[in-house]
């Protein structure tokens, strides 16, 4: 058996294919750097990030405007003729682009613009080499990948079964037919799957006799907002789909707060039409199986590079950033930009366990510097410390408001942030004299906040989640520093595995 999800965490429409017995898997990045996460498998269930797609600046220009999830939508990452091909769209941007690599890990090449307008688009091959670009949900086109150019079309492919925002078109070949698959509805509660096929990727496409496919909407099913899917057929000769789903928390109408996660649930074929089931949590796993180490808990920042998994709002100038200035250490300079702090500079790594802990061990100098937990610039938790004093601040919306203040003693110093979906907290977390911010038990998790074992404050979840921040993405939680400099010495993220379940 596994479990769902198989990449937990703000990892939103995933594309997948297979080079022999390898899987590579691309997602969503929004307005973070670098771009297109990219991960190895060798059975569908265990994944392991090997780098990122998108990880240079011409590669990836996100400027300090683009707002909070613009920037990377939906890539498609295909393997022909001996080369990986990635496609995708940079919203607020210049549309579609093509790199390719002869590694997944890289290095990947500089764009080649598409001259097709739209978001979604993604590659196929047929017989004779012609690549076939869908994109919009709804058209197709025949292109040249190397000059960018579109040499027949756009067609117009399928419009759906007429529920609202047809996207994230996958072309496949199987057989005698090409599958046109297509999520609608929208990315939210009414996400579906649709499919249709034809005998050429020009049309006339017929619709499957039992769209949609997949579709969660109006079921208490703790998967939700299935969709945007991609298919691979395994080695074995068995099918599967990678898709986006989200776990909602809490009271009505429930929040989601890790963003849209990937899930991997088993494809039929009946009478020449895939047939898929219910995203369960628990699923029988695919033939192959092979555990991947895990990723450590801690970060002690020795190695020569920053790894993978940590990404930054829009950009990371060199100047930002040093794992060799204080060796072991990483000493964070507020040069970077955010919408709302233009000498801001964050680190952060997505939450990917609704139940988790975060511990850091910051030397914060003059500076201002801490941790925060961050949905956009408009909705985060920060905890700050400065000037002997660590604080506790909320941003949601407009409002900016200090909740917490204590002293602190110079020097080093931990700070903790506690994410529980009931009243769990530490042994050694204590609460100082003053009553912490309290919540209710109405929203899907309590943020605790601590420096040094005292508790500071606990904080709502519910402000922190799509439902209220609006957007595309997930919590990310990291580290941050404003107006001067700041040094971490490692950074602790374990999930809470007792209270997962």
């Amino acid at each position: 058996m596994y479990d769902n999800p198989v990449i937990s965490g703000f990892h939103p429409d995933p594309s997948v294919c297979r080079v022999g017995e390898d899987y590579y898997l691309v997602c969503s990045s929004f307005e973070y750097f670098p771009g297109v996460p990219i991960f190895h498998s060798r059975d569908l269930v265990h994944w392991r990030q090997v780098g990122n797609v998108l990880d240079r600046p011409s590669q990836l220009e996100l400027p300090p405007e683009t707002p909070a999830s613009g920037g990377i939508y939906a890539p498609t990452i295909r393997h022909h003729d001996g080369r990986f091909y990635l496609i995708t769209t940079n919203v607020g941007g210049r549309d579609n682009f093509i790199v390719t690599a002869d590694r997944p890990e890289g290095p990947w090449s500089d764009p080649v613009w598409i001259d097709l307008p739209g978001i979604d688009p993604h590659l196929s091959w047929d017989e004779d080499g012609s690549c076939w670009c869908a994109f919009s949900g709804t058209q197709v086109a025949r292109i040249d990948p190397v000059a960018g150019k579109v040499l027949e079309g756009p067609y117009h492919a399928w419009s759906g079964v007429g529920m609202k925002y047809p996207e994230g078109p996958h072309l496949f070949h199987v057989g005698d037919w090409w599958y046109l698959l297509m999520s609608e509805g929208g990315t939210e509660r009414g996400h579906s799957v649709s499919i249709a096929r034809a005998r050429s990727p020009r049309g006339p496409y017929e619709a499957g006799p039992a769209n949609p496919i997949l579709s969660h909407r109006s079921t208490d099913l703790p998967i939700q907002s299935t969709g945007h899917a991609d298919m691979v057929e395994a080695a074995d000769g068995t099918w599967w789909m990678i898709l986006l789903g989200t776990r909602p928390r809490g009271y009505t109408p429930e929040f989601q707060v890790l963003g849209r996660e990937t899930f991997l649930t088993p494809v039929d074929w009946v009478d020449g039409w895939p047939v898929v089931g219910p995203v369960l949590e628990r699923h029988p796993a695919p033939a192959a199986w092979h555990p991947l180490p895990e990723l450590p808990p801690r970060d002690d920042f020795d190695a020569g590079a920053l790894a993978p998994h940590w990404v930054s709002p829009r950009s990371r100038p060199d100047g930002s950033w040093s794992l060799a200035e204080r060796p072991g250490w990483l000493t964070l300079h507020a040069t970077g930009a955010t919408l709302d702090r233009p000498g801001h500079t964050f680190v952060g790594r997505r939450q990917q366990h609704h139940d988790c802990r975060v511990t850091a061990r910051l030397d914060p100098g003059s500076a201002r510097a801490g941790l925060s937990v961050r949905m956009d610039e408009a909705h985060h938790y920060d905890l700050e410390v400065h000037e002997g004093r660590a604080r506790v601040f909320a941003r949601i919306g407009p409002l900016r408001q200090c909740v917490a203040d204590h002293p602190v003693p110079s020097g080093p110093l931990t700070l903790a942030i506690d994410v529980r979906t009931r009243d769990l907290l530490p042994p050694s977390v204590t609460a100082p004299t003053a009553e912490p911010v309290g919540v209710g038990a109405r929203g899907p998790d309590t943020l605790a906040f601590s420096a040094d074992g005292v508790l500071l404050a606990e904080l709502d979840g519910r402000y922190l989640s799509t439902e209220v921040a609006t957007g595309f993405t997930g919590r990310v939680i990291g580290m941050y520093v404003t107006d001067g400099s700041a040094s971490f010495d490692w950074f602790d993220y374990e999930a809470a595995c007792q209270t997962e379940s």
